[in-house]
């Protein structure tokens, strides 16, 4: 009964448009929690920020509330990842909702990761959605969010390049530390639960290496290929996202000693989030 009343609720909206001018106090709605953190960074309070996964959700198959609709119907502008689970699903409908806002692609600008195979079930994103936690494609990101707001208030311009650049130099801040303490020398590798750190990895001379596999949790081949290669080069932790079982990556603890480390890639607060995950990883390679 609840689906079918929020299919009604859905149909409503595909009838409603936005008009009106973009002025201060409208609604910006974002695919997740870090994409806010760059449009407060740059606009400050100008904007309402609606994120359509709210913390502790899974953003591959989350579900938005009939609220978080009606925020973007009233939206300026819609913020998507463009390769999550939950957007293959909704993005369109989304769009549909709300045919005036002004629309951004996250990665647009950014270099991705392409997958080796073709997913299939209900994960099959593509392109790796996770490049908001390199600090190389947080600085596109910016330049993005940017220049979007400008579009939004150009009254504001002078206000938002201020802001912008001094967002740079937190991210350059992140990006020297993970230079410092992850890049050079032999290429170290890491187990992770879900593979959100690929970008991170790629850009720093990491190897990231993925419990899951293909949207999937690890077949029991999988399981013992794992421990063997963790007790082999002795992987000392394994990271797991906050919002994810830690069962499987709890065996494999068990199995090799290894200490398992939560991460926050979802966190609203990208800066102290990403920080937290560059020295977690330094951490993990330190005898």
């Amino acid at each position: 009964m609840g689906k079918l009343l929020f299919s009604f609720y859905f149909i409503f909206l595909f009838s409603c448009g936005r008009h009106g001018s973009h002025t201060e106090g409208d609604i910006i709605t974002v695919s997740i929690s870090p994409f806010k953190y760059f449009v407060e960074q740059i606009a400050g309070h100008d904007f309402t920020v609606n994120v359509m996964v709210p913390p502790g959700a899974n953003p591959h198959i989350y579900e938005p509330y009939p609220g978080q609709i009606s925020n973007l119907r009233k939206s300026v502008a819609y913020i998507s990842n463009g390769h999550l689970g939950f957007e293959i699903t909704w993005l369109d409908r989304f769009y549909e909702a709300n045919r005036t806002m002004v629309k951004l692609s996250a990665s647009d600008q950014i270099d991705l990761i392409e997958p080796e195979h073709s997913h299939e079930g209900n994960h099959s994103e593509g392109a790796d959605p996770h490049y908001w936690l390199s600090p190389k494609c947080a600085l596109i990101i910016a330049a993005s969010v940017k220049e979007l707001l400008i579009e939004l208030n150009p009254n504001h311009r002078e206000k938002y390049e201020i802001n912008y650049r001094n967002l740079i130099e937190k991210i350059e801040q992140v990006d020297e530390k993970a230079r410092q303490l992850l890049s050079g020398g032999q290429k170290k590798s890491f187990l992770i639960f879900h593979p959100n750190l690929q970008y991170l990895a790629r850009d720093y001379g990491l190897e990231e290496i993925s419990l899951e596999h293909e949207g999937k949790e690890p077949s029991p081949s999988r399981m013992k290929e794992l421990i063997d290669r963790s007790k082999k080069e002795d992987l000392k932790v394994i990271f797991v996202q906050k919002e994810y079982d830690i069962k499987n990556a709890q065996t494999i603890a068990d199995e090799t000693g290894a200490e398992i480390v939560i991460i926050d890639p979802l966190s609203e607060d990208w800066f102290n989030a990403t920080m937290d995950i560059v020295n977690a990883l330094y951490e993990s390679f330190v005898d």
